[in-house]
């Protein structure tokens, strides 16, 4: 198969670009015939990825998990297959897929992998691969996207401990599939696709690319000293065993709250509350460790 390669050359405060010949030099290596497509918008590289479903071509992602998002909502719906080479920030998708987080070591997924049906997420019509939060998660990617003095994956740490130091809790209504609403009083409604977001922040450990569902997490308010002093249990998911941590499992969940907030999926902002996050099935073929 030969292999599209889209690559958003400002990924990783620059590491794509910085990485993209050792890239190239593997792919030939590997014996994969390419072609290297820049871009600097997720419009153009949905089109750019729907160019190589229509080609057959392998849509390969190089980038951070914003652009791997765009590629696979392009692809839903086609029989194309998506790549993924880890040059952004967080590369959480690549994570919990197993594949290496160096992106050369990564391209022999490409040669020597397998293809999976894998699952999206779609947040009011926008589709993601991760997990799609807002509240204080909010103001924390917010604070991330727009800091230039901090770099890798320690940005979403900082954004996350900026945040805290204004933020004041806020109420959400929650509706899982068709049930009755729930309310939360606290920092964050998530629905998850995927386990991880963040730069390894396992928001929903138990969470899985292949159930058609999401699981929904809900985190209720504690003091902030206390939310703090959890903060890195998110690491390893151990959160979860709190019981100011609420998780339920949907195939679709309605979140509105009491005051505006922006939802962010893949690192970038996808909706404004209120908004209804569905889980969409098999819905993306990817390439993946054998």
């Amino acid at each position: 198969m030969n292999v599209s390669l889209i690559v958003n050359p400002a990924a990783g405060g620059g590491r794509a670009a910085r990485e993209l010949p050792g890239v190239e030099s593997e792919l030939r290596r590997a014996g994969l015939r390419h072609h290297t497509e820049r871009t600097w918008s997720l419009e153009h590289a949905r089109e750019l990825a729907r160019v190589a479903a229509d080609a057959g071509e392998l849509a390969v992602a190089f980038g951070g998990d914003g652009l791997v998002g765009a590629v696979a909502g392009a692809l839903h719906g086609t029989d194309g297959v998506l790549g993924v080479l880890p040059g952004g920030r967080g590369n959480d998708f690549a994570r919990v897929l197993g594949i290496p987080l160096e992106p050369q070591p990564a391209c022999r997924v490409l040669s020597e992998g397998l293809v999976r049906e894998l699952d999206l997420g779609q947040a009011d019509g926008h589709i993601f691969i991760g997990i799609a939060s807002c509240g204080f998660d909010s103001d924390a990617n917010r604070i991330a996207n727009e800091t230039r003095i901090v770099r890798g994956n320690l940005v979403y740490t900082y954004g996350a401990l900026r945040a805290l130091l204004t933020w004041r809790p806020a109420t959400f209504t929650v509706t899982l599939d068709a049930g009755d609403p729930l309310t939360v009083t606290g920092y964050t409604v998530a629905a998850a696709n995927s386990k991880a977001y963040g730069g390894g922040m396992y928001l929903a450990p138990d969470a899985s690319l292949e159930d058609g569902q999401l699981d929904v997490v809900m985190t209720a308010q504690v003091p902030k000293l206390r939310f703090l002093r959890l903060l890195p249990t998110v690491f390893k998911g151990e959160h979860v065993q709190q019981p100011s941590v609420l998780v339920r499992r949907a195939s679709s969940v309605r979140i509105s709250a009491d005051r505006p907030f922006t939802m962010y999926a893949d690192g970038d902002p996808v909706a404004t509350l209120p908004v209804t996050v569905r889980a969409l099935p098999r819905a993306v073929r990817v390439m993946v460790p054998a």
